[in-house]
């Protein structure tokens, strides 16, 4: 039997009052097994930004629960909530979000030293040199290109060797050829490293590079497509409208 890397039950996030109410999670339920790939798509509003940030504990659902590597993301202090996202999940964002004023090495190994563990510069070099950024360690971020930005990011991530990486619109920056190579990079953690992936995004082709595909539309999961092919996310995307309410 392969692990759980990742459980939402039951999970409903609404903003808003009474009367002006938003459900962007409407009770969804989901596991994902360690060592997988999945992208998760919809239209805008559909609720896969909300889905990723409530499954990172970036945000609290309104109801339900949330389970990372088996253990509940409980309704705890901040204080716990931060520690154990710096335990267990990894997040790339769209924009990179490194520090300016640090190396390649020090934006790396950042993560650690404000966790308070021992930063292991051996295990940061490995990880950069499996990004291809062995030779960029003392760069900052300002000399590198957006693709070598966002790997620095990844490897960010993955050096705490989080439960599950979360991915907002990784390659929503990047031009085609960097793209490509951010998503042979995340399937290669899974497949070579058996990191568990979690992947908002648009793109079809992007999304093809996952194991699986969740399709979301007003707030509930409306479609699974395992082996996904770019063809068939995009003429799935289309008629996401008929399956809402099936």
């Amino acid at each position: 039997m392969v692990a759980e890397a990742l459980r939402l039950d039951a999970v409903s996030r609404v903003y808003g009052e009474s009367g002006t109410r938003v459900t962007a999670l409407d009770n969804v339920s989901l596991v994902l097994p360690q060592g997988s790939f999945t992208a998760v798509m919809g239209p805008s509003g559909s609720g896969k930004s909300t889905l990723l940030q409530c499954a990172a504990g970036l945000d609290r659902p309104t109801s339900g629960r949330v389970f990372v590597d088996g253990e509940e993301i409980a309704d705890g202090s901040e204080a716990a909530l931060t520690k154990f996202r710096r335990d267990r999940i990894g997040f790339v964002f769209q924009q990179f979000n490194l520090l300016p004023t640090l190396t390649v090495m020090q934006n790396v190994t950042l993560p650690l030293k404000l966790a308070g563990r021992k930063i292991d510069r051996a295990g940061a070099r490995a990880v950069l040199e499996r990004v291809g950024l062995g030779d960029r360690l003392d760069h900052r971020p300002s000399e590198l290109s957006g693709g070598q930005q966002q790997r620095v990011a990844i490897a960010r991530a993955l050096v705490s060797r989080p439960s599950v990486l979360f991915g907002d619109e990784p390659t929503g920056a990047l031009d085609t050829r960097s793209a490509r190579d951010v998503l042979v990079l995340l399937q290669e953690a899974v497949q070579v490293y058996g990191q568990t992936v979690v992947m908002v995004t648009h793109d079809p082709v992007a999304a093809s590079y996952a194991d699986a595909v969740l399709f979301l539309a007003d707030g509930r999961i409306v479609g699974h497509m395992p082996r996904p092919t770019a063809d068939a996310v995009a003429a799935q995307m289309t008629h996401l409208g008929d399956l809402v309410g099936v």
